[in-house]
């Protein structure tokens, strides 16, 4: 048995305090689940172990032995690898290339053994019940397949300890099944699991022991048979209200966007729907079904086959995203680090962005003063949790990163907001948070798209729900159906079975 240690670590920033005093223990053997609400300092923590940051204060252990590291580097030595929630793959080169990159086999001869190297990435791929070429390039991959390649990258190194970042976040859930089944197996091989996420509902089905921290301190350790639901929330959030859909928040029956026969070979065909003002529409369907593609087709991020969208009086055919944003939509994309922010900027920077045209005057900045006021009332309206509105993006716990793309478009007071994957990887109050956005919207009179890969969000938070599977519009749902439909009966509609095909055709 190994036993990853850490011992009064304690980490500060400029003005903050990330972690104050930790001591904690995971053992190898079991898959430790380690749990806390975003800006909470579990991040901060798993990157204290991996290289990524040094503590200001306390010790690491591994198997007694205590570890200094200055990079990432020195920590992978020590065989502690680590698997963040968004990919560090480099997208023009293959699967096999990323895996084994910086230490690919060579023959004798001094040159790549591809064929050895193709092998091994095969074996590690099958062990995680994923069907992808090892030849295929990283920029072909949807988000959940780059996020398998990135955990059999790690596995790669025989690793000590296996650090697990959200690992779900963007998979279906028969990839979660694999991944939980690849886990179970690695943590037979004396190998410390520490596993981070928010879906409580994958804590009872994974985990063998639960760590929380809240704001940056450790707050309970037990044992999964002794951690019902309740404990956990409570350990992670202390007293957490749940709202429900206000009763106000209610559509009206104008149309305020309507989605004509929208195409695009290989992603979705035919798609026809309406949009009412103050509604939150919600679009379900399984990872690969055509919902990202869909909302990036409407919004003009990506180009369409034929189809037109309808806002008002005018025809939108062909269009791009600058025309979309004047015409009062915005979209929160899926993968905010890479589309929905840039992450070097400052956090004032990227609250004004969306709404630059309300600060500056033929493109030049008209008013500091300005800027500073639109994002600082993101920040109260929003709860930004932040050491400075000057400080980079990149500095921001992953909920928080997500409010700051959100407050960007709320910035340019949009009547139409689309929002994909709003949810990922952000702690239960963060979540809340973005359904009273969309509900304070519908209140207003605006309306909002939702997608989201779980299934119950949809049911809490939408007034209708349309099914997509295999690129196509398979079931529309509106709000008496919705009263008695489950989250069994929504996730088997979107497995699109022959039978609900063909009541649809």
């Amino acid at each position: 048995m190994s036993i990853l240690r850490a011992e009064n670590i304690t980490k500060d920033y400029p003005g903050t305090r990330a972690l104050d005093n930790i001591s904690a223990s995971f053992q190898s053997g079991k898959i430790n689940a380690l749990l806390g609400k975003n800006g909470s300092g579990k991040s901060t923590l798993v990157k204290v172990f991996a290289g990524a940051e040094k503590q200001t204060s306390g010790s690491i252990y591994l198997g007694g032995k205590k570890l200094e590291f200055k990079t990432p580097i020195d920590a992978a030595k020590e065989g502690i690898f680590i698997v963040y929630q968004e990919t560090s793959l480099v997208s023009t080169l293959s699967v096999t290339e990323n895996v084994f990159m910086g230490r690919l086999p060579l023959k004798r001869n001094g040159l790549v053994d591809w064929k050895a190297a193709k092998i091994r990435t095969a074996e590690l791929l099958a062990k995680m019940g994923v069907n992808i070429n090892p030849n295929e390039k990283i920029l072909h991959l949807p988000m959940w397949k780059r996020q398998v390649v990135e955990i059999c990258k790690a596995l790669s190194n025989d690793p000590k300890v296996l650090i697990l970042d959200e690992p779900t976040s963007a998979l279906a859930q028969n990839e979660v099944q694999n991944l939980f089944k690849a886990v179970k197996k690695i943590k037979e091989n004396d190998v410390v699991i520490i596993y981070i996420t928010h879906k409580l509902s994958e804590v009872h089905l994974i985990a063998d022991t639960v760590t929380a921290i809240r704001d940056g301190v450790l707050t309970g350790v037990a044992d999964i048979e002794d951690a019902d639901n309740a404990k956990i929330i409570y350990m992670m959030f202390g007293d957490v209200e749940f709202k429900k859909r206000p009763v106000d928040s209610a559509p009206s029956g104008e149309i305020c966007m309507e989605v004509r026969n929208l195409s695009r070979k290989g992603w979705y065909k035919d798609i026809s729907f309406k949009l009412y003002r103050g509604e939150v529409l919600g679009i379900a369907g399984l990872l690969g079904s055509g919902r990202t593609e869909l909302l990036r087709g409407i919004f003009g991020a990506d180009p369409v086959d034929s189809g037109e969208v309808v806002i008002g009086n005018t025809i939108y055919r062909k269009h791009g995203p600058m025309i979309m944003k004047e015409a009062g939509v915005g979209l929160t994309p899926e993968d905010r680090k890479t589309t929905g922010l840039i992450l070097q900027h400052s956090i004032q920077s990227n609250l004004c962005y969306a709404g630059m045209k309300k600060t500056t005057t033929n493109g030049w900045i008209e008013s500091a003063a300005k800027r500073k006021e639109m994002a600082d009332r993101q920040v109260r309206a929003l709860k930004i949790k932040l050491s400075s509105i000057n400080a980079r993006a990149s500095s921001l716990s992953g909920g928080n990163q997500q409010k700051v793309v959100v407050g960007n478009w709320l910035n340019n007071n949009p009547k139409i907001m689309i929002y994909d994957e709003p949810t990922r990887g952000i702690d239960i109050t963060a979540k809340q948070q973005i359904f009273e956005i969309m509900w304070n919207q519908s209140k207003e009179g605006n309306s909002s798209i939702f997608v989201s890969t779980e299934i119950e969000e949809l049911l809490d938070v939408c007034h209708r729900i349309l099914v997509i599977s295999h690129g196509r519009l398979i079931k529309e749902l509106d709000a008496k159906a919705l009263e008695t439909l489950t989250v069994s009966d929504l996730f088997t509609l979107c497995m699109g079975d022959s039978l609900n095909e063909s009541e649809n055709q």
